[in-house]
């Protein structure tokens, strides 16, 4: 049984992109694998946060979690604050990762870009993430094309661990499902959708109401034309909406677009707003009921005892394998 390990950042409001993207596939991973899945509020205090939003979000994260369908009881759901050798083994994992190539990380250049003054966690951020994987030696990680190069960092530094100190880290694989992998923005099919876009009609929040989420479907920008026909390259915006419908029906996209044949974009986008209401009201009420009955408090908090015991462990023996004289008894 391989371990999977992956985390969503607490900061902005999870979307109908993080549930097929990620979410709806931690649930199938969970059925066969180990499976530690983390609200990584320690990553999102790289830039500035107001605190009590920091809390809410780290909590709504949490219940979506296991309203989306992650069992508790098979995965652990868990704060990283919650297991501090986090932040240790981040620490030594900076010690081994070189200036040029934390310089060379695109997302720190995207991030940093036009300010004139950056913190320096947004800089090491890729050396915490590397420690986030390797101290559950994890198989597999789940992650999208913006952060396969941070992958490609820990399974560097997990080698040059390995050969310097003897072997001990799994080199970990990407995991990236050929289906519903990447959902694009409502209003810019060439970009991923994205909680961090300001413009709220972009992107679906999971917590939207249904008629907001219908008025944003009917206002998604479509490609010229009315045929509702499967063809990135030359109808991008459309067959983002086809892939979205095909992700909440179960119906495949030469289906969907049988289904509309000689239909027009608006009779479309009024089935697509309906069969993502579907998807996404009973995973509502079931995030209602999480939070209602307090059930999380317990949930993360044995999720993060469990973490910490593997955690712990693991921290252990790469300080005594990096020489550190360990406390007796």
């Amino acid at each position: 049984m391989k371990t999977v390990l992956s985390g969503i950042q607490p900061s902005g409001q999870l979307t109908l992109g993080n549930y097929i993207g990620a979410m709806k596939n931690f649930v199938k991973l969970q059925e066969d694998h180990r499976c530690h899945f983390m609200i990584v509020d320690l990553h999102a205090v790289t830039v500035p946060q107001e605190p009590a939003q920091l809390r809410e979000q780290s909590a709504a994260v949490a219940a979506l979690f296991v309203a989306a369908g992650i069992n508790p009881e098979k995965s652990n759901v868990f704060m990283q604050s919650h297991v501090p050798q986090h932040a240790e083994l981040g620490w030594l994992m900076t010690t081994l990762t070189n200036m040029g190539e934390l310089e060379r990380m695109t997302q720190f250049k995207d991030k940093s870009e036009g300010k004139d003054s950056v913190g320096a966690g947004l800089f090491v951020y890729p050396s915490l993430m590397a420690a986030d994987i390797l101290l559950y030696n994890a198989d597999l990680i789940p992650v999208g094309e913006d952060q396969k190069q941070h992958l490609e960092l820990t399974r560097g530094l997990a080698g040059r661990f390995n050969h310097r100190f003897g072997n001990y880290f799994t080199i970990p694989e990407p995991y990236i499902p050929e289906v519903g992998a990447r959902v694009m923005s409502l209003d810019d099919a060439s970009k991923k959708m994205s909680k961090s876009n300001p413009n709220p009609g972009s992107y679906i929040a999971l917590l939207d109401e249904p008629s907001v989420i219908r008025k944003k479907i009917s206002r998604a920008t479509t490609d010229s034309g009315s045929e509702v026909r499967y063809d990135p390259a030359n109808k991008p915006e459309i067959s983002n909406l086809m892939s979205i419908f095909s992700q909440c029906s179960g119906l495949s996209l030469t289906e969907v677009e049988k289904r509309f044949e000689g239909q027009m974009y608006g009779a479309f986008k009024k089935e697509l707003g309906e069969a993502v209401v579907s998807v996404l009201e009973p995973l509502q009420q079931r995030y209602r009921d999480i939070r209602e009955s307090g059930e999380m408090d317990r949930i993360l908090a044995q999720s993060a005892e469990r973490a910490r015991e593997t955690a712990a462990s693991t921290l252990a023996a790469v300080k005594e394998r990096m020489g550190f004289l360990m406390p007796k008894g």
